[in-house]
């Protein structure tokens, strides 16, 4: 481009300052959301891709697949000795494991819990931690070294080098004296590998289901080098499952096997939801992109019809097509770099809102915006020029000087941009279908009754600390029950937030063997009353009934063990109604007499199902790890009381304490921040697309002034002249819902399915958004329709 045609850019979007902020805006909205949840998508998917050789790190996960299981599903966790049952078996097996936990740092008789980790010695060897001071390859030779993280260093040895010092940790309940050996760097936020103390494995480890299969322990890694390794080896896992879990399994060992999975993968298959979450909003993402292109190459092709007469002005002058072309080209392309400066800049003043929004640390990385920003422009300049460019340069110069009006591209011009706008409501719409149906779900799964009464209820998980004794449990317990505002106090092994998944298989009489699996919950006195669990049938446990104290019961019977059941667990052991179980005695070599049946109680996750439970009742709670208080007023309070008691008699064990509300917080934060991404992204698609159609009814009202005043002559009123401008603008978005409502339908339908208590597609989400589409067009439109209805005739017929 030459600087005259640069000059004749200038000028026209200075002459039509509206049009270009339109154009430009629209654009650079379409842009910035486009990179904000882009950002989001690459940092969502971009779990463990910091780790050197990542591409060749595999995590063993087991897979269950028992009849009715709760257990069933994958598992990142395999039993602690797989990798040494591995290297037995196949001599060439590299890899390494880590047992991720909470462990104490103690200084000055308290402690302080952090993340902690027991790693093969060849652990950095496989998984290539940065480090920053030390010796990496001797740092987990020694039992009693530690590598710590930066932010260690600062929070215990300040402004001084912690190598060869010692830190006091306990880990698995005990206390021993560690030497640091070595500091890494504090790892991303993006991975999965949380710790930020690295001690060596204990050998032999303390763990005595440290070698039995079926249980869950750590993470076994494997470093395979091609896809072919990978293929070869996976194919090997089956017959090994068999030959080494049979002894502890026996023949269910056929439900277990074992798959090698990426490294890469695990982040998005840990949540349930969450690929289906990180895939929705990056569509979200593309889809307004696309609506902001279409929008702004449906206004581009719309005004480049007004400047027919400066191309035929050209072509007398000398100009070529190719000239023209080259021009219209390049001008789009300038004002798609403009559009796309205005989105980075937009999404760097909105990324702060965004991650305050979504609790995200999202950050432009330039080395890769810039060039994605640069390719972007020069599609959507090219799409928007190339239309234009090549229909204006052919026009005849002299036909177009001597026409009384410019070319807009006739009938087949003004449906294609009538296609476009419905092109662009329709994902608008589906978008604000989308939007009203998440937020009813979200609401939904914090409002709807999950069984107990959550408020009122403060949570204890400090007592499930391997270094809390019983005599300190005890003692606990005793001086917890008498401050004032709590009514009621029990432990148990499951509670909000942090569910257990212990199951067994009850065969039951008269049906195929081993019948249905249910979960297994350990419970202690008050423990029905204190969560509000509201009996169906029968009767709870108690200290009168000697079979009622698990404790108590042996097998194999007359000694057989009462429990209690949800009513999920009436329906698994087929029995008619909760009544009809009353009584019963399931199990065969475990045999359960069923004395009560409650109402379903949901401790985990609105995403999954509600397990068939089997509740076992001990009369003795101290050796059962976590403690539920209900307490009446500010729950605040108590927590500080219980805090104070706390560092009385546990004081090497941290306290931590929840109400119910929050312990189960985590459960709904990642669909509430999608929401609110899906919402933001939704509300600015939609603002595009009404810029759109404020621009392209402002183009068409100015170009239908002298039809506006000849039907005003011929007696027109100018309530007659709204009707028709604006019922004309409307038929594109009532067109638009033939796509849109099946198109949220599906997709709305799809992400519902994600979870087990979910609101149901009501017809009032599609029509309520239709509804708030036409409004919002017609207000967009009606401005521009009241100015032309009120223009005096003899000036619209004058008008050119």
């Amino acid at each position: 481009m030459n600087r005259f045609a640069l000059l004749s850019l200038y000028r026209s979007l200075v002459r039509h300052k509206l049009y270009a902020a339109l154009n430009i805006g629209g654009l650079a909205v379409g842009i910035a959301v486009f990179l904000v949840l882009g950002l989001y998508v690459r940092f969502e998917t971009g779990y463990e891709k910091w780790l050197p050789g990542y591409d060749k790190l595999y995590l063993v996960e087991e897979y269950w697949n028992m009849p009715g299981s709760p257990a069933n599903g994958y598992s990142t966790g395999t039993m602690g000795g797989l990798i040494d049952q591995l290297r037995e078996d196949f001599l060439d097996t590299v890899g390494t494991r880590i047992q991720a936990m909470d462990a104490n740092v103690v200084r000055g008789g308290t402690a302080t819990s952090e993340k902690f980790a027991y790693a093969d010695p060849n652990f950095l060897d496989i998984v290539r931690l940065p480090i920053v001071a030390g010796d990496a390859g001797r740092a987990l030779q020694a039992p009693n070294n530690v590598l710590i993280s930066e932010t260690i260093v600062k929070r215990y040895f300040p402004g001084t080098n912690p190598i060869g010092q010692t830190m006091t940790l306990t880990a698995l309940g005990k206390t021993a004296n560690y030497r640091v050996a070595g500091i890494f760097r504090d790892l991303p936020p993006d991975t999965e590998l949380t710790y930020s103390i690295l001690a060596r494995t204990p050998n032999p480890h303390p763990d005595k289901m440290w070698f039995h299969w079926g249980s869950s322990r750590v993470w076994t890694i494997l470093r395979l080098d091609t896809p072919q390794a990978v293929k070869d080896r996976q194919a090997q896992m089956r017959s090994f499952v068999d030959r080494r879990g049979r002894k502890d399994q026996g023949p269910s060992i056929k439900n277990l096997s074992l798959r090698i999975n990426p490294i890469t993968d695990i982040h998005l298959q840990s949540t349930p939801g969450r690929k289906m979450t990180v895939a929705t909003l990056g569509i979200v993402g593309v889809l307004t992109l696309l609506i902001a292109i279409v929008n702004y190459v449906n206004l581009a092709t719309a005004r480049a019809g007004l400047r027919a007469r400066e191309v035929a002005m050209r072509k007398v002058l000398g100009a070529s097509r190719s000239a023209l072309v080259r021009q219209f080209l390049g001008e789009a392309l300038l004002v798609a770099l403009l559009a796309a400066l205005g989105g980075l800049i937009l999404a760097e003043l909105g990324l702060p809102m965004i991650n305050a929004a979504g609790g995200l640390k999202l950050s432009l990385d330039y080395a890769v915006v810039i060039p994605a920003l640069i390719l972007l422009s020069l599609l959507v300049g090219g799409l928007a020029g190339l239309y234009p460019a090549v229909l204006l340069s052919r026009f005849p110069a002299a036909a177009v000087l001597a026409s009384s009006r410019s070319p807009g591209g006739g009938l087949a011009g003004a449906r294609v941009r009538e296609l476009l706008v419905v092109f662009q409501f329709a994902l608008a719409i589906a978008f604000m279908i989308g939007t009203v149906v998440l937020i009813a779900q979200t609401r939904h799964v914090r409002n709807t009754d999950v069984g107990f009464r959550r408020d009122g209820l403060v949570i204890v998980s400090s007592t499930s600390d391997s270094a809390v004794t019983e005599p300190q449990m005890t003692a606990f317990l005793a001086r917890a029950e008498s401050l004032p505002g709590v009514r009621s106090i029990t432990t148990s092994d499951s509670s909000p937030g942090a569910s257990s998944f212990n199951s067994d298989s009850y065969a039951v009489p008269g049906k195929p063997e081993p019948g249905p699996s249910l979960q297994a919950i350990i419970v202690s006195e008050n423990f029905f009353p204190t969560f509000g669990l509201k009996l169906i049938a029968g009767r709870l446990p108690d200290n009168a009934h000697r079979a009622d104290d698990s404790r108590n019961a042996t097998n194999p019977p007359p000694n057989v063990m009462n429990v209690v059941i949800n009513r999920e667990g009436v329906k698994a052991l087929g029995f008619d109604s909760p009544e009809a179980a009353i009584g019963k005695t399931v199990g065969r070599d475990n045999p359960r007499t069923i004395i009560g049946v409650v109402e379903n109680a949901r401790f985990f996750s609105p995403r999954e199902f509600i397990n068939p439970t089997m509740y076992y009742y001990q009369s003795r709670s101290s050796t059962i790890p976590r403690t539920t208080l209900r307490v009446e007023g500010d729950p605040r309070e108590t927590i500080a009381a219980l805090r104070g008691i706390w560092r009385q008699i546990a004081p090497q064990v941290p306290f931590e304490a929840k109400t119910a509300n929050q312990n189960m917080e985590e459960y709904y934060k990642a669909d509430d921040r999608a929401t609110r991404l899906f919402g933001i992204g939704a509300a600015l698609a939609v603002l595009i697309g009404c810029v759109g159609l404020w621009g392209l009814a402002s183009f068409n009202t100015q170009r239908r002034v002298k039809e506006i005043g000849i039907r005003k002559t011929l007696g027109a009123s100018a309530t007659d002249i709204v009707r028709l401008l604006v019922g004309q603008f409307l038929r594109p978005v009532l067109i638009a819902n033939l796509v849109a409502w099946p198109l949220a339908y599906v997709a709305m339908r799809a992400w519902l399915a994600g979870f087990d208590d979910r609101v149901s597609l009501s017809p009032l989400y599609f029509v309520g958004a239709t509804m708030l589409a036409l409004a919002i067009a017609v207000l967009t439109v009606l401005g521009q329709s009241l100015r032309a209805s009120r223009a005096a005739p003899a000036w619209a017929l004058r008008h050119d």
